[in-house]
């Protein structure tokens, strides 16, 4: 009989990390595990406070599952028991890694996808007065992706920081849904001077209807406003490309469809994380394989990551094996 189990665990973070919206020096995070025999999946999800979720209620729903679990729930079954959310995505990728494991193939095989290569992931730049910002995106110079933490007035002048701090390096920013439609009118055309090249979730997904209605210098990428493949139709005109995140789609199984059916519908994807480690970044990185931009720079930005975990050759996320995950 299968036995589900999940605890929070906590990682401290290298230095701070600062969003407009909070700053943390330590992530929490849920460890999920399914036990079947001798035999173990295991995965990592982060409640993400923007939709309401806390670390004790999706410990709490995930236990909720357990009898579900022990009857033998696979998951088809599990997007119909369980909305999207982090207590999905942690149940969904545990279940991923224990049919890997259990049948000694790899993930990809199972989903029918071709084996990742090394993908490039962006390297996050902390939301700070614009000299801090020059200085952090000067030591990250030599990293060929950037992805800027902004957060609304003065956002002009910290980007021009960093565009004078990593001259060669490619920029796509994020303020977190910090702006007004007229922040965004007024940035966007210095924006696409200074090369960025995509703007993540601008205006709080509220009010982002107001994007349909001024022209695009830069790609608009949908963040807090995309969750599933059932509301892609709600994104045209509004953004040209989505941010795939497996905590807010419920797992690996629904990211997959989403990204396959936003590539239909003719938008660019990106892959995100929230900041967690290896165990998290695994599974989206099957999802990176097809997207323009990928966001896995979780475990760079921690202390202390997990051992075993995910292997970097500075910017560039390697192929890793079963003791990963998957």
């Amino acid at each position: 009989m299968r036995r589900l189990a999940a605890r929070q665990e906590v990682f401290p973070i290298r230095g701070a990390f600062k969003i407009s919206r909070e700053t943390r020096t330590q992530q929490p995070v849920v460890l999920v595990e399914i036990k079947d025999g001798d035999v173990v999946g295991r995965a990592e999800c982060v409640p993400y406070k923007r939709y309401g979720e806390s670390m004790d209620g999706v410990v709490e729903t995930i236990l909720g599952m357990s009898d579900d679990i022990a009857k033998g729930l696979d998951r088809v079954g599990l997007q119909a028991k369980m909305k999207p959310g982090a207590a999905r995505n942690g149940i969904d990728c545990a279940l991923w890694d224990l049919e890997a494991k259990k049948s000694g193939r790899r993930v990809w095989d199972l989903a029918g996808r071709p084996a990742p290569k090394r993908v490039v992931t962006a390297f996050t730049i902390s939301f700070d007065t614009p000299e801090k910002m020059r200085a952090d995106a000067s030591a990250a110079a030599d990293r060929p992706l950037l992805k800027i933490k902004l957060g609304g007035d003065g956002d002009d002048a910290r980007i021009r920081a960093v565009r004078e701090g990593a001259p060669k390096s490619r920029l796509i920013v994020d303020p977190n849904e910090a702006w007004t439609i007229d922040h965004f009118t007024r940035f966007a055309p210095e924006f696409a001077r200074l090369g960025v090249e995509m703007i993540e979730q601008p205006l709080p997904s509220a009010n982002d209807a107001a994007l349909a209605s001024v022209p695009h210098p830069v790609i608009v990428c949908a963040d807090e406003s995309a969750h599933d493949r059932h509301h892609l139709g709600e994104l045209k005109g509004r953004y040209e490309a989505i941010n795939v995140k497996l905590d807010k789609t419920g797992g690996l199984t629904e990211a997959l469809a989403l990204t396959d059916a936003a590539r239909a519908a003719g938008f660019e994807v990106m892959v995100g994380c929230m900041l967690s480690t290896s165990l998290a970044m695994a599974p989206a990185v099957l999802v990176a394989q097809s997207a323009r931009w990928a966001d896995l720079d979780g475990p760079l930005l921690l202390a202390k990551d997990r051992e075993p975990g995910l292997r970097f050759a500075g910017s560039e996320l390697l192929p890793f094996g079963p003791e990963v995950w998957g």
